[in-house]
């Protein structure tokens, strides 16, 4: 037997990737077998802070229900501020247990609860423009500013 093959057989199996995504946010999740731990950037999912953006990470894992029990998250996230970061890592452990779940049941209890955990929510930052400070804004119109210029002029 050749040894390069026994090695090959030996490994643990590669864990399956899905993907999230928020404005400028990115999170990929990595699945393997388990008992239902959830890490983000090798951080606990209990005690990661603030706890808005926990509670946010953890509604889909409280949908899936004994599905979680059977793998482990591995969540990589970079960008974008702590909610967009709670809503790829939301959406990348939506799409891993929706995926992985017989049937489409579980999709349809995702939809239920948040159309954008399984979708992604399209909305994104407005670039900005010239002649002002934003996107949007500009300074305020006003007709009498000249008028009082030019009177102190004629004085």
């Amino acid at each position: 037997m050749v040894k390069g093959a026994s090695q090959v057989a030996k490994q643990a199996p590669k864990p399956k990737l899905y993907s999230g995504a928020r404005k400028t946010a990115r999170a990929t999740a990595a699945v393997t077998a388990g008992i239902g731990r959830i890490r983000i950037n090798g951080t606990p999912l209990e005690i990661w802070e603030p706890e808005v953006a926990r509670m946010h990470i953890m509604a889909p894992a409280a949908i899936a229900g004994e599905a979680r029990e059977k793998y482990d998250l591995n969540v990589s996230v970079s960008g974008g501020g702590f909610m967009s970061q709670a809503d790829a890592v939301a959406m990348a452990v939506a799409r891993a247990y929706a995926d992985l779940s017989k049937g489409g049941e579980m999709r349809e209890k995702m939809r239920a609860y948040n159309k954008y955990l399984l979708s992604g929510d399209p909305r994104q930052a407005e670039p900005k423009k010239f002649g002002g400070p934003g996107a949007r804004r500009r300074r305020q119109k006003s007709y009498r500013r000249w008028v009082n210029v030019t009177r102190k002029l004629l004085l």
